[in-house]
């Protein structure tokens, strides 16, 4: 594997303001990577600002949702490492080198993720609840063995989904040899079920525990308008029935279910 050969893959939709914040925190790594730019909602706003950066621009004519999107921002980008970075985020300038120095030190890596924080009203958010929550649940893959552990990464998963999509880098070689990676039956969970069909896999997840990336909540995302339509606890729920019996995910579900509740944006 060629740890350098790597693609951002930005998935743009509609006229995101922060399309822009975005692009400048890829192309300003102080590693450099290709880009492309992939997109289900053509318009002269993000052709124009692909033309601007001299980024690659894909049409995907499928309507699919996110899943049908990422798929085929995945199969665009020519190289074995890919990151799908969603156009609201961003990324600090070492995001690259460090996920890159982690990846060095895996034998067959699957896929790495970062640490992040969150970005609500233009502020970084370092710490809160939900972000306290994940990072505990993230711990054991801090733990070199437990890194290419099923039984490890299974019992995480048991309890919700602690991975960040867009801090997520792929490699390809060692994943599924199907185009499409994640499940389009999915609406918003499609990365969720990915980790969990991705972990019954030879390899390991490679976490780096620095805060790398940054996640835009606002109340235009696609994530917060499929929590509030429930389309996300559904998803919740079943995947959640794969990894433990009825019972106990029914447990869990109404214990996951709230935490949601922090990327729900109320009028106040």
């Amino acid at each position: 594997m060629d740890i350098n050969n790597h693609t951002f893959a930005i998935c743009a939709y509609e006229q995101s303001p922060y399309l822009q914040e975005c692009i400048d925190s890829i192309i300003n790594q102080s590693i450099k990577s290709a880009v492309i730019c992939t997109t289900s909602t053509p318009n002269d706003y993000i052709n124009d600002m692909c033309t601007q950066n001299n980024i690659p621009l894909y049409i995907n004519h499928i309507k699919g949702g996110l899943a049908s999107d990422w798929n085929y921002a995945y199969n665009k980008a020519e190289t074995q490492l890919i990151t799908l970075a969603h156009q609201d985020d961003v990324y600090d300038p070492d995001f690259l080198r460090q996920t890159l120095e982690s990846l060095r030190k895996s034998r067959k890596p699957l896929i790495a993720f970062t640490n992040y924080y969150e970005i609500r009203d233009g502020k970084a958010i370092t710490s809160n609840r939900l972000l306290r929550t994940k990072r505990r649940m993230c711990t054991p893959w801090r733990v070199r063995p437990f890194q290419a552990s099923r039984f490890i990464g299974r019992r995480i998963f048991m309890f919700g989904n602690p991975i960040c999509c867009p801090s997520v880098t792929l490699v390809k070689e060692n994943l599924h040899s199907k185009k499409e990676m994640f499940n389009t039956e999915y609406k918003v969970n499609c990365d969720f079920l990915m980790w969990v069909e991705s972990r019954d896999l030879p390899g390991e997840f490679v976490y780096c525990p620095h805060q790398l990336m940054g996640h835009r909540i606002h109340s235009e995302s696609e994530t917060t308008n499929r929590i509030a339509d429930s389309t996300r606890s559904i998803e919740d729920l079943n995947i959640l029935r794969m990894l433990s019996p009825e019972p106990l995910a029914k447990l869990i579900y109404k214990k996951y279910i709230k935490s949601q509740s922090s990327n729900i944006l109320r009028d106040s």
